[in-house]
């Protein structure tokens, strides 16, 4: 991504796009894929006024549950942060003692 809102396409980025667009013009069972690519209908540009904004047509991918509660996650992750935190703080004391060793404090 250059910025949040404009990617540099690689050269698989185009293979995949001209694939997909030969894909579309050759099959008449082409497959829409959430969060991907779809086929959207003159009548369904029609229904959204004829912005053609992708997030209209494409969605979003599907994402498979762990089955995992999130609370249960939620604090897990939270817990992970903690210790990163703490250690964070133990090495910045360390840097901190190391540069006022060699004569450079804050």
């Amino acid at each position: 991504m250059i910025d949040r809102k404009q990617r540099d396409f690689s050269i698989e980025d185009i293979k995949t796009i001209a694939d997909v667009f030969h894909k579309f013009r050759s099959e008449a069972n082409f497959e829409n894929i959430a969060g991907k690519y779809y086929s959207a209908t003159t009548e369904e540009i029609a229904k959204q006024e004829y912005i053609l904004t992708p997030g209209r047509y494409v969605g979003t991918e599907d994402i498979e549950d762990d089955g995992i509660p999130f609370a249960h996650k939620m604090g897990e992750l939270t817990n992970t942060l903690g210790e990163q935190f703490k250690e964070s703080a133990r090495l910045e004391t360390m840097i901190k003692e190391n540069l006022a060793g060699l004569g450079y404090e804050f």
